[in-house]
């Protein structure tokens, strides 16, 4: 989620070259082969073959050596060995009966951090409502961000209970995705399919994964990327064939077409005619607004300053205090470009303090599924002991997971509350989800500060409430970090 603006673009290197020279739209054009078919692929075929320098001695792909090397297989004795050393632990026999009838997680969930992570803040926001749930639909980004929208609603208006909705972002998010997809397979349209940028943009076509097509979309995003990928293959043979940047996107609006019938007929159309809005608040006092506009209802109801906000990372790989984007990574066509203030850690901390200190909610992305004791709502590294039934630790850095793909963000949540100690100093942290009412708080989570530390990575907030120095950051050249990166997994 990232709404600020930067000048600059820097350009990056390509790790598999073009076939074709890369041009401007201006001048894109190519000869065009009036006996092949858009339907047929031999013009394509060349298109799935990895570009070969001339000059290379030998093909890019040569099979592995080391592997088959008979020094590196499995052995019978080493087995025995194995199992030998196994049950000779009576522990081992001992954990091992009772995984045959409890989750092992049970087995080894720590009582101690359990009852150190409990559910009382010396810091909350004034305001909470009831846990939402996104059920099985991936939008876990736009619930946060309405449950943040909702306080500013609920303020105004002395509300108890409120929920914004979620159906309408979603349907204008895949429609919006969609089109940036394609838009990125027509910019993509010299590059080898095999490459890696190229690999990644069709594994999932920009689609995260309150009908029952919104909330268990995963047949709906089948769909969807299934067709994306059809139309993909389309603007690739168009592109072989010379077509024009015009052309191509002539064949874009075809596909677009068929998208908004697939949402409107799954999801239902979002509201063409003005509605009315009517409520009694807390105190039983009646509300009424015509001709209310979902636009119009942001401005003058929700007020929230989506476009004054800024996205601040913690990246252990790469410099700190320096501007970083995500290539081919974005929401809408035209919209503002995403980008990312990198800071150390205790800053996220110090700028989330502040901005619950001052009664408002904090939309943060994080690895939710490590240590995670979801009956408890507790996040904490110390809640599992892996190493009293397997006799392991886990000694990655945080760098290190998200190098070797052990981490990276995966949910977005908010935090409503924080436990300092006597010093300032954060202790635990409360977190709103989007799971429903069950475990934890009535769904309501903790976090200990030592897990905030090794898998939150992203804070938003409003510039009004973000010192200048951070600021001063968004007017940098930006780094850009390749499509493929992790810190792309959550934008």
């Amino acid at each position: 989620m990232g709404c600020v603006h930067s000048k600059n673009l820097e350009p990056v290197n390509h790790v598999v070259s073009r076939r074709l020279n890369s041009t401007s739209e201006k001048n894109s054009t190519r000869p065009s082969s009036s006996s092949s078919s858009l339907n047929s692929p031999p013009a394509y075929d060349q298109d799935m073959k990895l570009d070969l320098h001339p000059s290379d001695p030998s093909p890019i792909l040569t099979e592995p050596h080391g592997i088959n090397n008979p020094k590196a297989a499995l052995r019978e004795e080493k087995v025995h060995q194995l199992s030998d050393a196994f049950n000779a632990d009576p522990k081992n026999r001992m954990v091992q009966n009772a995984a045959h009838s409890l989750d092992f997680t049970t087995l080894i969930t720590n009582r101690e951090v359990m009852i150190a992570d409990n559910h009382v803040f010396n810091t909350k926001i004034p305001i909470e409502s009831m846990v939402t749930n996104q059920k099985s639909s991936g939008r876990c980004w736009i619930f946060a961000a309405l449950n943040v929208f909702r306080v500013e609603v609920m303020k105004k208006y002395q509300l108890e209970e409120f929920e914004l909705s979620q159906g309408y972002l979603f349907f204008w998010d895949k429609f919006e995705k969609s089109n940036w997809f394609l838009e990125c397979m027509i910019d993509l349209r010299d590059r080898d399919v095999n490459d890696r940028v190229v690999q990644h943009l069709l594994k999932e076509p920009a689609l995260y994964p309150e009908s029952f097509s919104s909330s268990s979309s995963g047949k709906l995003n089948s769909l969807v990327i299934s067709k994306l990928r059809d139309h993909a293959v389309v603007l690739r043979r168009m592109a072989a064939l010379g077509r024009s940047v015009e052309e191509l996107r002539a064949e874009k609006d075809k596909c677009l077409k068929e998208i908004y019938n697939i949402l409107a007929i799954t999801l239902g159309e979002p509201p063409k005619k003005a509605f009315t809005w009517s409520f009694r608040n807390k105190d039983k006092k009646y509300f009424e607004f015509k001709n209310v506009t979902p636009q119009s209802y942001f401005r003058d109801h929700v007020g929230y300053p989506v476009t004054d906000t800024i996205s601040i990372i913690n990246d252990p790989r790469n410099k700190t205090m320096e501007l970083y984007t995500v290539q081919y990574l974005g929401n809408i066509s035209g919209g503002h470009p995403i980008r990312y203030v990198n800071a150390p850690i205790e800053d996220l901390k110090a700028l989330a303090i502040k901005k619950l200190s001052s009664g408002k909610p904090v939309w943060f992305g994080a690895d939710v599924g490590k240590y995670l004791q979801r009956d408890a709502g507790i996040l904490d590294p110390k809640v599992f002991q892996y190493d009293l039934a397997f006799n392991i630790s886990f000694n990655m850095t945080k760098a290190e997971r998200l190098i070797h793909g052990e981490s990276l963000m995966t949910h977005a949540m908010v935090f409503t509350g924080v436990h300092l100690d006597e010093h300032g100093k954060p202790v635990r942290w409360r977190v709103e989800n989007s799971w429903g009412d069950v475990g934890g708080d009535k769904g309501y989570l903790t976090m200990s500060d030592a897990w905030f530390s090794e898998f939150v990575y992203q804070v938003v907030l409003e510039k009004a409430l973000t010192p200048q120095k951070y600021l001063d950051v968004l007017e940098q050249d930006v780094h850009v970090l390749p499509a493929y990166d992790p810190m792309g997994a959550l934008a």
